[in-house]
């Protein structure tokens, strides 16, 4: 028995082969809990390369790796900037499950076309990027505390947010601007929810290594900013992040709240 067994955990953004949701649903399910996991509803043909070759299902995959942990899982598309749809989610997950104990918010907007200059970004482009990054975490970390609260029992909300949440580079306005909220809004809801016994914390991960990051190759471009940005002189990998995100909602990390915590290697240094 794991020391999360009898907890329900939502994990949004799971679906990806390569990613930061798809490791912590696993961390968390190895650790006991029964899992929400949630997508976009990608369409298969969008899929990287190796997603495609070994016939990778998105979020139905991910919901068969948990299952091989000996727990259950329930995959649901879902836009999380949508708070119809975000309300239905939590509803099947009481529904089905009876009860919710954390929730991660992963899910974020997909990285290229807001990489520009500010001056050439379009308003669509920055809308939906605050839309589902901002937006989405207020409204999926809003639906689940109001289950805690009501639950009486405490509670973890983990957001995942970036470096780029400390720290603005260019050519990055909207994504910048996003995780700055996520990290502004963890500390907020961690005021709020504290007295409930509802730990809220951020996670700030710096270059890790998962599809997202698939438009720098991995070449010697790649290998030079890695050595001369970590001191650790290397990528970090996705369950590194689900292994401090299954700390956070574990008993250890009873004491730890409102914090947005770098992981990245060395790359901004307190």
């Amino acid at each position: 028995m794991g020391e999360l067994s009898g907890k329900v955990a939502i994990v949004t953004g799971a679906g990806r082969l390569r990613g930061i949701g798809r490791s912590t649903a696993l961390a968390l399910a190895r650790a006991g809990a029964d899992l929400v996991i949630t997508g976009t509803g990608r369409p298969p043909e969008t899929f990287p390369a190796d997603e495609k070759a070994v016939g990778w299902r998105d979020i139905e995959s991910v919901a068969d790796q948990i299952g091989e942990s000996g727990v259950r899982a329930l995959p649901l598309v879902v836009d999380i900037s949508k708070s119809d749809q975000v309300d239905a989610m939590v509803e099947r997950t009481l529904a089905d499950f009876g009860r919710i104990d954390i929730l991660v918010n992963n899910a974020a907007y997909s990285r290229g076309p807001d990489r520009v200059p500010a001056v050439e970004m379009t308003e669509e482009v920055w809308r939906r990027c605050i839309d589902v990054d901002i937006n989405g975490t207020f409204l999926t970390s809003r639906a689940v505390a109001r289950v805690l609260i009501r639950q009486a029992q405490g509670g973890r909300i983990v957001n995942i947010a970036s470096l780029s949440g400390k720290r603005a580079r260019p050519n990055r306005a909207a994504y910048v601007t996003a995780k700055f909220g996520i990290v502004g809004l963890t500390q907020a809801l961690a005021w709020e929810l504290g007295p409930h016994g509802i730990n809220v914390n951020c996670i700030c991960p710096g270059t890790i290594d998962t599809s997202r990051v698939d438009d720098h190759g991995r070449g010697e471009e790649w290998q030079r900013y890695i050595t001369g940005n970590c001191a650790l002189r290397r990528a970090g990998s996705p369950g590194e992040i689900a292994g401090l995100a299954v700390f956070l909602c574990s008993a250890a990390a009873d004491f730890i709240v409102g914090q947005s915590i770098n992981m990245d290697g060395g790359q901004v240094m307190h």
